[in-house]
């Protein structure tokens, strides 16, 4: 993968922001729309791939056809002495977060958690406080998504298309010449974890 740096073009920027608006969109049609050749469009795709200004190709998923009902945000109070990359380790051992970030003001992580119920939900929470250098946690549960369209609330645009989802569908997908390299499902199916209660 490149790491020099290229010029990004206003061509460049109606590419991006044609696939932010359908990840699944031909170079024909992204090409019709911006006045050039699917093959321009091709070339410019490569590019923006081999400078990682594009990262990758995904799936939006409703939580709830994942069985994911309950959402809420939890700040993490640490103490002083634990390091961020100590914070990642735990994370990365809870399927149920689906974010986490350190953040400035009083707490020192914020954690974006997704689980099936209420009960799991405390579940998730109790197992993130047996941590030794978790000092407190404050919760929030989300009632509703005031933007809907955005990505933490999973919702897709009514004009995506819908099919093509199937392993045997993204193939032919792909060999119509389409942009995308394959749906996948971001984050993973939630495993429960009631006996690390």
């Amino acid at each position: 993968m490149s790491t020099k740096s290229a010029p990004f073009d206003e061509l460049d920027r109606k590419i991006v922001v044609a696939l932010i608006e359908n990840g699944r969109a031909s170079f024909a049609e992204i090409g019709s729309a911006i006045g050039l050749s699917p093959t321009a469009v091709k070339r410019r795709v490569d590019r923006l791939r081999e400078t990682n200004v594009i990262t990758g190709f995904s799936a939006t998923v409703r939580p709830a056809a994942l069985g994911w009902l309950t959402e809420a945000y939890v700040e993490v109070y640490c103490d002083s002495a634990a390091p961020p990359r100590r914070l990642a380790e735990v994370v990365r051992n809870h399927p149920e977060i689906a974010a986490a970030m350190t953040v400035t003001g009083g707490a020192d992580a914020l954690l974006h958690v997704r689980a099936t119920d209420v009960e799991h939900f405390e579940e998730v929470l109790e197992r993130i406080r047996t941590e030794p250098f978790i000092r407190k946690t404050i919760s929030y549960m989300v009632l509703s998504h005031l933007l809907p369209d955005s990505p933490e609330a999973g919702a897709r645009r009514p004009s995506d298309d819908r099919s093509a989802t199937r392993p045997e569908d993204q193939a032919a997908h792909q060999a119509a010449g389409r942009a995308g390299d394959g749906a996948r499902v971001h984050p993973q199916p939630l495993r429960r974890a009631a006996n690390q209660r």
